[in-house]
């Protein structure tokens, strides 16, 4: 029973100290608010006297109201300086831009001037491609027929845009348009000019002789025979060269018929084309073909030679039109005739 006492005894002893203590604690607590409380609200009087005789001025304040006025004047400085280091760097930004503004404004100011170039040369391609087009009876659609005058009045006629555009956006706009229509007839006037092409590829149309060497010694038509004296119709033409063994082609694509040798032609090739034309290439030195065999034109088929009946080294050459001999010298000018027009 003695221990139990003792054990009370302890706990009411350290029960009795902690609450003294937790007393003390909270009256010191409470003591340094009651003191701190005490000095914010201590009044201070700030006298103003003037120098003369007017009325003093008593200005009563309070630690507290000291002190939030400082507060509110240290927020306004910081705010001040926290501005203006923001408006540095905003000014720092703003130049930036403008630098940046300047360089733009002169790119454009390039592509401006690249895009009136480009109009101008679009003006050239307009008038070149029209007068192509009219010359082949072709057009661009949606032109109203505008464009054979060599105008583009609706290309070149600018308007400022609703959408508020720049004026070379819209310039390039209408030009893409324009090409856009001038796609059809550069087509047809790429395929018109395949199928002449292949139509010249297809008549004898070239020179005889590689490399367009020779001159015409003796020409189609009425002429003195030069064995006899008399005059006969020579139904081809004579190139010469002045020696043998320069190279013969084939004026046109076609097919070896004949190689044969004869008293008056000497050795001579005969090839049948499209269209109903034959050609022939006497006086031979040698062929270089079989009959039955394939050739384009360009390609050699024999030498120049002296046989036959033949007064020195030349090439007799004669166009056929089915059954009627025609004059070689035209259709070897076809093709200088079409570069003349072209010109």
């Amino acid at each position: 029973m003695a221990s139990v006492h003792e054990y009370k005894r302890l706990e009411n002893s350290i029960v009795s100290k902690v609450k003294g203590a937790a007393i003390a604690v909270a009256e010191g607590i409470a003591g340094v608010f009651k003191g701190l409380v005490s000095f914010v609200t201590r009044r201070y009087t700030v006298v103003f006297v003037p120098h003369s005789e007017k009325k003093v001025y008593n200005l009563h304040v309070t630690v507290f109201s000291m002190c939030c006025f400082l507060l509110v004047v240290a927020g306004i400085l910081g705010a001040f300086f926290w501005y203006g280091a923001s408006y540095n760097d905003a000014r720092s930004v703003l130049a930036n831009k403008d630098s940046r503004l300047k360089e733009v404004q002169a790119s454009l100011d390039q592509l401006r001037d690249e895009t009136a170039l480009l109009l101008r040369e679009a003006r050239g391609f307009e008038n070149a491609l029209s007068t192509t087009l009219s010359a082949l009876g072709a057009d661009i659609g949606g032109n109203n027929n505008k464009a054979a005058s060599g105008d583009l009045s609706s290309f070149f006629d600018i308007r400022e845009t609703p959408e508020g555009l720049l004026q070379e956006v819209d310039d390039v706009r209408r030009l893409s348009a324009y090409l856009s229509r001038a796609v059809d007839p550069v087509k047809e006037i790429g395929t018109l000019l395949d199928s002449q092409s292949a139509l010249l590829t297809e008549i004898p149309s070239i020179w005889p002789i590689k490399g367009g060497i020779g001159h015409i010694s003796f020409f189609f038509g009425q002429n003195e025979n030069p064995f006899t004296g008399q005059y006969y119709i020579h139904k081809g033409i004579d190139l010469s060269t002045y020696r043998s063994g320069d190279p013969v082609v084939v004026t046109a694509d076609g097919q070896v018929v004949t190689i044969d040798y004869d008293e008056g032609f000497g050795n001579y090739v005969i090839v049948k084309h499209k269209h109903g034309y034959y050609t022939r290439y006497a006086h031979l030195l040698s062929s270089r073909v079989k009959v039955g065999q394939r050739v384009q034109q360009g390609d050699v088929i024999g030498l120049i030679g002296n046989t036959g009946l033949s007064t020195g080294p030349h090439l007799h050459y004669e166009v056929h039109i089915g059954s009627d001999v025609v004059d070689p010298y035209k259709y070897i000018n076809i093709r200088s005739s079409i570069a003349r027009q072209k010109r």
